[in-house]
């Protein structure tokens, strides 16, 4: 009798240890809580860190993505809703890529909408969509691939045996995998693991880059303004009176801006809210600008749902992007960063303000702004005002394979290729320069680079070798999106078609790496290739583009 108790509550208690399990992986599933550990961890949730996260799961690893901020998605959700893979070659963009798109466009025909653009059909049409339903779709897919999102990490350090991480460490907890994928725009995570790194722009000679160094290109000419005050100091927005040599490098990296989601709509309207402080002296550059007839303004691309996607126009010589003001992002901590979103937000209102009232600017264009506000079914949880602000460019990993412009543009082939990118080299403003002997100029643009009589960019095939850090300072992390690379090669990386394509085929390797308990960079690449065309990735270049009529 004695043994019969003793079986039946070591069998009593064997079951309720396994009730308790069950329960706790539901908990943890569903919400995350008390989770730190994971085959994969990804930090940052731009659109190579989803990208990445998914896959890894979709390859059978445990994944958990650590977010910094309350905002999933990066610029993919956060504003730039007007998709710039109508410059690249689509056919060479699927897997996740053109899945997202046809999940977008379901997410509309589903609710018995049209259908806002055919992602079937590879050609240059604008793909646009609301940044909600690209939130809503991005969740979506990372929810069923059991991933585990985790907001509001942000990292402090990381901790390490040998080249080997072993914990990344937030301000409210520590987590540990197998493999880590960087998926920041900052490169944060390889920054704190110890791999190195660039800021700036390289000067012509370090790689041969003719687009390297300082640019002025012609499309930009000398304004006949004068960019100092009565008592020859520099007016304000104005950077600089010494744009540097002009074949060498600095540490100077392209504006950042948002990218609005406005509407005229009443019905959906909201007004734009007013700066905390205004004062008109702030713009008088663009007062002198707007006085000579120089193109003073930005970008407004037509979206569903009577929206329009403000953009920082690249043509213009003042608009959204606040020149100068970002080239210390990337070492700033989180309240430095969040200083630094605050000060571009107010840059925002009040050159909005600007647009609206100042005498300067025609009354037609003054009118024209002046009818746009927030949408109110838009960004609630910050008060409808874009969330993420847009990091074009900021570290670029040293790795072990660095992508310049002569890989873009000479020698588009490589041996061991993750993903086909394709769009043109294009930089924006880094400096605005008040000239000693009069005019002022801006410094940094790079039109568009693109086949000759086409509106592509050239197709160039990224290796994997890009997206690792040298063996000996860390063995266990890929970087898809602070990738190695020059400034003119980020110049046609850094858009979102190429990070998610990028961010997939890391993911897929990372997965791999986990599973195998092998160095990133000792992977097999037959095996890794593999696996990135089960997951629908397009590795081989595509064919010239047909050249389009004048």
């Amino acid at each position: 009798m004695r043994d019969f108790r003793i079986r039946f509550f070591s069998i009593l208690l064997m079951k309720l240890r396994s009730i308790w399990h069950a329960a706790s992986l539901i908990l943890l599933t569903t919400t995350g809580f008390g989770q730190d550990s994971a085959d994969v961890i990804v930090y940052g949730s731009t659109p190579g860190g989803f990208c990445a996260a998914i896959a890894a799961a979709r390859e059978g690893s445990s994944v958990i993505l650590l977010e910094p901020t309350e905002h999933i998605g990066g610029l993919n959700t956060g504003g730039l809703s007007h998709c710039d893979s109508n410059q690249m070659r689509r056919e060479s963009l699927l897997g996740l890529f053109e899945e997202w798109h046809k999940r977008v466009v379901k997410d509309y025909t589903d609710r018995g909408l049209p259908a806002p653009y055919d992602p079937s059909v590879k050609d240059s049409a604008r793909w646009i969509f609301e940044p909600h339903v690209a939130s809503r779709v991005t969740n979506a897919m990372l929810k069923e691939a059991g991933v585990t999102v985790l907001k509001k990490k942000y990292l402090q350090s990381v901790t390490k045996d040998g080249a080997r991480i072993t914990s990344l460490v937030t301000k409210d907890g520590t987590y540990q995998a197998k493999a880590y994928v960087d998926g920041s725009y900052e490169g944060d995570l390889m920054a704190a693991a110890g791999v190195a790194w660039a800021i700036g722009r390289e000067g012509r000679a370090e790689f041969g880059e003719s687009y390297a160094g300082k640019q002025f290109p012609q499309q930009k000419p000398l304004m006949k303004i004068n960019g100092f005050d009565d008592t020859g100091k520099l007016l304000p927005l104005v950077t600089t009176s010494d744009s540097g040599a002009a074949t060498a490098g600095d540490k100077y990296i392209m504006t950042y801006s948002f990218r609005l989601c406005l509407t005229s709509d009443p019905d959906n309207k909201i007004p734009m809210p007013k700066p905390m402080a205004y004062d008109p002296a702030r713009f008088e550059i663009a007062r002198r600008m707007a006085k000579a007839g120089i193109k003073v303004g930005f970008d407004l691309y037509p979206l569903p749902g009577k929206k329009l996607d403000g953009n920082n126009s690249i043509y213009g010589q003042f608009s959204l992007g606040f020149v100068g003001a970002c080239n210390d992002w990337h070492s700033a901590d989180e309240a430095g960063r969040a200083k630094i979103w605050e000060e571009h937000k107010q840059y925002t209102l009040e050159f909005i303000h600007f647009l609206n009232n100042d005498p300067a600017i025609p009354k037609k264009i003054r009118d024209q702004y002046a009818n746009l506000g927030l949408c109110k079914d838009e960004f609630a949880a910050t008060d409808h005002f874009p969330p993420a602000l847009y990091v074009r460019e900021s570290r670029r990993m040293k790795g072990m394979y660095v992508i310049s412009q002569k890989d873009i543009i000479d020698s588009p082939e490589k041996d061991d290729p993750i993903a086909v990118s394709s769009f043109p080299i294009d930089s924006h403003d880094c400096q605005r320069i008040a000239m000693k002997d009069g005019g002022v100029i801006n410094e940094g643009t790079i039109f568009p680079v693109r086949v000759a009589n086409t509106r592509f960019g050239y197709a160039y095939q990224v290796p994997y070798r890009s997206v690792l850090p040298q063996a000996e300072q860390c063995n266990n992390l890929l970087v898809p999106v602070a990738l190695s690379c020059t400034h003119v090669g980020m110049s046609s990386l850094r858009i979102e078609g190429a990070w998610m394509a990028i961010g997939q085929s890391a993911g897929i390797a990372a997965s791999l790496a986990a599973k195998t308990n092998v160095p990133v960079q000792k992977l097999s690449y037959p095996i890794l290739r593999e696996r990135l065309i089960a997951q629908g990735q397009s590795l081989s270049l595509p064919p010239p583009p047909a050249t389009e009529k004048k």
